[in-house]
């Protein structure tokens, strides 16, 4: 018995000691590139608290030698002094409605390619997938003279047009794998009680897709969120529309002074991303993988 019992110590041991072995490496590969993301953001986060004379003349890792010389004056006129305020709203303003108005539409979409029949269907789902494939870049100059045509420039919803028709080919691939892996006799049992394909979509689809919703969310909300080019192109540098992305990048002048700001700036505009992320992270991976596996 009690030679049983240390083989079994021996042998849990050894399977300890294997896992690790097996393990090990992908352990440090993940910490390895933890570290090269984190690092660059640790040394802007340090030196927006850093007086502009010491990041132009040393690293930003000096920062943690005595005498220690932190400051607020860069977050102080990255927020009284560059229109910040303002910029952030319009962020916001912009972001909200261009993230919520193609996650509506990719969703009935998708439920549409996924459970109703009609001519066509495969085609058209074809066509949206390849728009994947479209660089946006080829698009930017046949929508600006659509927009001005209409007087949609310089507007906000025109930004959100854009971004709604930018961000929709990827939004109903997705809601379209998760939805067409939902259980069919879910929509029979439906159909039978004689629902509507209105109330199956609002009643069943919508509140068994909140992880891809979620994480279609995230993704098309930092986009947004992030878009400079888009930005520049339909809203211009006016400052009454203008998001965080443009007010950032007009903040160095043409000699490329007062650079130092840019690391404040930055940091204001992650706090709202990074809070909706750590929000709704719980259904990230769960959209992430959406259709990915059956069953």
């Amino acid at each position: 018995m009690a030679n049983q019992i240390v083989r079994g110590r021996r042998s849990g041991f050894a399977q300890v000691l294997t896992q690790a072995a097996t393990r090990g490496p992908l352990h440090i590969i993940i910490i390895v590139i933890c570290a090269i993301w984190i690092v660059p953001s640790l040394g802007l986060f340090v030196s927006s608290f850093r007086p502009a004379n010491l990041i132009s003349t040393t690293g930003w890792w000096r920062a943690f030698t005595t005498p220690f010389k932190f400051t607020l004056e860069n977050y102080g006129h990255v927020l009284t002094q560059s229109n910040m305020g303002r910029s952030f709203f319009n962020s916001l303003l912009i972001a909200v409605p261009a993230t919520v108005m193609p996650i509506m539409i990719a969703a009935f979409g998708a439920y549409a390619f996924a459970w109703m029949r009609f001519p066509g269907r495969n085609v058209l789902f074809l066509v949206v997938v390849g728009l994947l494939v479209v660089p946006l870049q080829m698009t930017l100059i046949p929508v600006l003279h659509f927009f001005v045509a209409l007087h949609l420039t310089g507007t906000f919803p025109g930004i959100w047009l854009a971004h709604t028709a930018y961000g929709l080919p990827f939004a109903i691939y997705l809601l379209r794998s998760f939805i067409g892996e939902l259980p069919g006799e879910m929509f029979e049992s439906a159909s039978l009680d004689g629902a509507t394909h209105a109330q199956i979509f609002f009643r069943l689809v919508l509140p068994t897709s909140v992880p891809a919703i979620s994480s279609l969310a995230i993704f098309q909300f930092m986009w947004v969120w992030n878009d400079l080019l888009i930005a520049l192109i339909y809203l211009g540098g006016n400052p009454p529309v203008a998001p965080m992305t443009v007010t950032i990048s007009n903040m160095v002048n043409s000699y490329g002074g007062d650079w130092q700001y840019l690391t404040s700036a930055a940091f204001i505009s992650m706090i709202l991303p990074l809070v909706v992320f750590f929000s709704l992270q719980k259904y990230f991976v769960r959209g992430i993988l959406a259709g990915s596996v059956k069953g």
